[in-house]
């Protein structure tokens, strides 16, 4: 994955390309032209980089609720047993940044996964992989912007964290495989990619109605 060093002081987030699109378990998922107009404004410096990793964690933790929820067909124990946990960590990432925020956070996004088939292993897992290695990328990506040390620290705890989870995922996906260590996200120097939010939310965005801003991240 491509890695920005610099990002403009006014760039404008908007999810209105029509051709871009998304790979997830082999379907390619169109932009839905969503107008970056209305919704969800992310804010300025700390605070933007905090909404948009807010953002991205409301969008994990109402995926793996919904996974939980609806168990895809012939869901096994250790498969439930992960995902569970996967599920408990990203919401208590959500609610940890909600309370960081106060009443500085965005709202609460709208989610769209009918692009899903929750009924199916596949494509449930290939999701889930899909965005724990953008959830990766994202962190990696925004640490260069955040100023408070104490945030960047707890952007590095969740980080690792989400490199955990998306091991886990291909892992059950591949069983002893070199995926799960990373193949295909780690390069010849060993480090993991990293992804400004421009493009983290473009990937992002067919799976939230709402439509999300960062007109003033640094």
């Amino acid at each position: 994955m491509e890695h920005q060093k610099s990002l403009t002081r006014r760039h404008l987030l908007q999810w209105t390309g029509a051709g871009a699109t998304i790979a997830i378990a082999g379907v390619m998922l169109p932009n839905f032209g969503i107008s970056a107009a209305l919704g969800a404004e992310l804010g300025d410096g700390d605070i933007g980089v905090l909404n948009y990793a807010y953002a991205l964690e409301q969008l994990e933790a109402a995926f793996y609720i919904q996974v939980l929820k609806t168990p895809f067909s012939g869901m096994q124990v250790n498969d439930q047993r992960i995902l569970t946990q996967i599920r408990d960590h990203e919401i208590a990432h959500r609610d940890f940044l909600k309370k960081a925020l106060g009443r500085k956070a965005i709202g609460a996004l709208e989610v769209n996964f009918s692009a899903v088939d929750f009924a199916s292993r596949a494509s449930v897992l290939g999701t889930a992989e899909v965005f724990e290695n953008l959830g990766v990328a994202a962190y990696n990506g925004a640490g260069q912007l955040i100023s408070n040390t104490d945030y960047l620290v707890a952007a590095g705890s969740i980080v690792s964290i989400e490199a955990r989870h998306a091991a886990a995922i291909s892992d059950l996906l591949k069983p002893f495989s070199a995926e799960a260590v990373g193949r295909g996200h780690v390069d010849g120097k060993g480090l993991d990619g990293a992804l400004l939010p421009s493009k983290v939310l473009k990937a992002a965005g067919p799976f939230i109605t709402t439509p999300v801003t960062a007109a003033t991240l640094p």
